[in-house]
């Protein structure tokens, strides 16, 4: 995948969490726990997400790579 198809995905899953959001808005660096105001179980439902539509496993560990968009974008691609 490249970064925009993993960004448009993560804004896809994001806004389906939490639609009364706009995470394409999201800068790469935010937190996005934070921005979106979302809880522990919403970002779970997130990583969940992100691992049935990318087939790429996530390990619990790792979870914390993923808090920001950026952080997404290198995991998926292999850069983390």
């Amino acid at each position: 995948m490249t970064e925009a198809e993993i960004r448009k995905l993560a804004c896809e899953i994001l806004s389906d969490i939490a639609p009364e959001t706009d995470p394409a808005a999201l800068a790469g660096d935010s937190d996005i726990r934070a921005a979106l105001d979302i809880d522990s179980m919403d970002f779970l439902n997130f990583i969940i997400a992100l691992n049935k539509r990318t087939d790429v496993p996530i390990p619990e560990e790792d979870y914390p790579k993923l808090f920001t968009m950026n952080g997404v974008v290198r995991y998926l691609t292999g850069s983390a």
